[in-house]
């Protein structure tokens, strides 16, 4: 499309890394299988990070989320966290930089991977720290 990250010229291009793999770490079986999944998660997996990175641009740019002073807004909200993160027991830090990382776009099964815990556990952890992130006075503004 017109407005997509990648033309279809570069998705062909990286369904075609997808295929070198999968000829180059084929260990018998149904290649066709394989090579289908290795083509369809290097498509994917290049247009997570393409998602990601035009997301964290447009968080760069006050115009594009319609508020002038959402950097000033968004460091303040940073500082606060910051301060809350270092004063918080492990367990709620953790939670605290797990909803970060949500934030950025990780999936709770990479924010696992980070933090050592399963992806049901990371959403639990998100869960709780969301209802005591929600009590606390210092983001009553936000």
């Amino acid at each position: 499309g017109q407005n997509s990250i990648y033309s279809y010229d570069d998705l062909y291009q990286i369904g075609c890394i997808g295929l070198c793999k999968a000829a180059y770490s084929d260990k018998g079986g149904c290649f066709s299988t394989y090579a289908y999944r290795l083509i369809w998660n290097e498509i994917c997996t290049a247009l997570i990070y393409a998602n990601r990175r035009a997301a964290k641009e447009c968080e760069l740019i006050p115009e594009v989320l319609g508020k002038e002073d959402s950097l000033d807004e968004h460091h303040e909200l940073s500082m606060i966290l910051d301060r809350l993160e270092a004063n918080a027991s492990e367990a709620m830090a953790k939670g605290i930089r797990a909803i970060r990382l949500s934030a950025e776009g990780y999936s709770h099964a990479e924010i696992g991977s980070i933090l050592g815990e399963s992806d049901k556990c990371v959403a639990a952890r998100i869960s709780r720290t969301r209802k005591y992130l929600r009590s606390h006075p210092d983001l009553a503004a936000f």
